[in-house]
């Protein structure tokens, strides 16, 4: 065999890289998906607050922004920007990595073995990051709040909840969350080998009852604000 032939061989015979290969980018998925699991659910917790009045709320807003000096806060954007990043560069890697193996589709899509929630994934995710960048302008930024003013975090969380389409576009946002969120603590389970019909009734009520708490908790915020139970 030539030497060219030789080359030719051992870089076939090269695998890819941890991060090129699909199960890198699964795993990427899963650990970044952790990150963001956990950011929603603190979120959902800090803003319990607002149960509690604005001065509960605004002191847990002032918390988060002096913690550590200060750099608390941005240490914490910091990493989830990076986790949303790698989420998303794997998400979009795997799905064109998928259509190329296979560019021309089935001739019958059979869909039994996949949930609804995977096979919306795509458009939830599409909805999910327009509702992520509105969400910082409007109680972040306020450059498109009716009524921001900078270190009342109660007021803003009020006034912006009473428009009713904010509120609509919320709870959509939300119910969108819940499909990912259900779909990705059930893949996550599947990773750590819970796959098998023994656990999988565990595993469908472990998903669901996580899913449930937090997008139930979080689509009450807009509910209350529009029924007068926070204002």
């Amino acid at each position: 065999m030539s030497v060219a032939e030789q080359s030719i061989a051992g870089a076939g015979d090269r695998s890819p890289g941890f991060m090129a290969s699909s199960v890198g980018r699964k795993v990427v998925m899963a650990l970044t998906g952790v990150v963001l699991w956990g950011f929603v659910t603190v979120h959902m917790l800090g803003n319990l607050t607002s149960y509690m009045g604005a001065e509960a709320m605004n002191h847990y807003a002032e918390f988060l922004h002096t913690m550590i000096h200060g750099m608390g806060i941005w240490v914490f954007r910091s990493v989830l920007l990076v986790a949303v990043l790698l989420h998303i560069w794997a998400a979009l890697s795997l799905t064109l990595s998928n259509q190329a193996a296979r560019p021309v589709g089935y001739r019958e899509k059979q869909n039994q073995a996949a949930t609804w929630s995977s096979r919306s994934m795509r458009w939830t995710g599409v909805i999910l990051g327009i509702f992520i960048v509105f969400h910082l302008l409007h109680l972040t930024l306020g450059t498109v709040h009716p009524d921001f003013i900078k270190g009342n975090a109660y007021h803003n969380f009020v006034t912006g909840f009473q428009v009713p389409w904010v509120a609509a576009f919320y709870i959509v946002a939300q119910l969108c969350l819940g499909l990912h969120m259900w779909h990705g603590v059930w893949s996550f389970t599947q990773t750590l080998g819970w796959a098998h019909p023994r656990y999988n009734a565990l595993r469908r009520n472990f998903a669901t009852g996580l899913t449930v708490l937090v997008i139930g908790v979080n689509i009450s915020y807009p509910i209350a604000v529009l029924t007068g139970i926070i204002h």
